[in-house]
């Protein structure tokens, strides 16, 4: 009995050890994947907090957590049982999928830009795509779905990004991974957006109630935080076209069609450290415009009339 208590112990710690190395393995992984997707999780944090400005205070916390909760849906419950399906049988179509991600996130931008540059012109733009309703919990919901729709696009970046540093794993360390970075980045953006939109309800109660050099910095933090959330405002509408931008110049380089890509390794290179890397963001960043403006036109003219059409096919059936 003795010798056989002793093998089952002796089993467990080997069963234990071989869990503690998986362990390690994981999180070694995931934080090499979300190292590597550092750059599109920076984008998603900057892009989030615009979908909450405009809103009362009390609907900012909501907002986020509904983002956040579709996120999570996004990466967990849709991108990655389809990342491992398409890893496994069609790895051919993650390439097109993802320029397709790209070129919505280039209109996207650019229906930013458009909005700020010509703002009249905008707003029937806006009535044409559906983009614009006037109630405001129908905003709400807007708002909130624009946010979850280009999160899902990022986050299908981020995703791929992942599954591409586990390619040689198994198919159950692949998905284990995938779950760590998708909740671990999903927790770490969307805590950090809301930070960021609360920054100014603790600069309120900091100045009512700190000392006095806690009231001057909630004072400063109240007079910041509009010009703040403005930039990452425009910051965001910079990364989406920045990222979407470089996803289909990336994806153009897979189907063969490599000149574009080899004129934003040049730019980057010929100039040092960061400024070559803004160099070639900006470069990303000008394909994602002009990619965007060409799409505004189509998506107005053709596909908004035909997802109107479909919606109304689906409702008469």
């Amino acid at each position: 009995m003795a010798t056989g208590l002793l093998a089952l112990l002796d089993d467990i710690a080997g069963i234990a050890k071989i869990a503690a190395a998986s362990v390690d393995d994981v999180a070694g992984q995931a934080a090499k994947a979300g190292a590597k997707a550092a750059g599109v999780v920076i984008d998603d944090a900057a892009v989030t907090p615009r979908y909450v400005v405009g809103f009362a205070a009390a609907r900012e916390i909501p907002i986020v957590r509904k983002i956040a909760m579709g996120s999570l849906k996004n990466k967990l419950l849709i991108l990655l049982p389809v990342a491992l399906i398409l890893s496994a049988f069609a790895p051919w179509a993650i390439t097109p999928l993802l320029v397709l991600g790209g070129l919505f996130l280039c209109y996207e931008g650019a229906e930013k830009v458009y909005e700020a540059v010509f703002p009249h012109a905008a707003h029937p733009h806006e009535e044409k795509v559906g983009a614009a309703p006037a109630d405001p919990r129908a905003l709400e919901d807007a708002k909130v779905a624009g946010a979850i729709r280009t999160d899902f696009i990022l986050s299908a970046e981020i995703m791929a990004i992942t599954l591409s540093t586990v390619t040689e794993a198994s198919i159950v360390m692949q998905a284990v991974v995938l779950g760590v970075v998708a909740v671990a980045i999903t927790v770490a953006v969307y805590g950090a957006v809301a930070l960021i939109v609360k920054a100014d309800d603790a600069g309120v109660a900091l100045a009512a109630t700190g000392s006095g050099a806690l009231r001057a910095i909630g004072r400063g933090l109240v007079a910041g935080m509009p010009a703040f959330l403005r930039a990452l405002a425009v910051i965001g509408t910079a990364a989406m076209l920045w990222v979407g931008g470089a996803i289909v110049i990336h994806g153009l380089e897979e189907f063969g069609l490599t000149w574009l890509g080899h004129l934003l390794h040049d730019v980057s290179h010929a100039l040092p450290g960061f400024l070559g890397w803004l160099a070639g963001a900006a470069l990303s960043g000008v394909v994602g415009l002009v990619l965007g403006a060409i799409l505004i036109p189509v998506v107005e003219r053709v596909l908004a009339p035909a997802a109107k059409g479909l919606r109304w096919a689906v409702g008469k059936a």
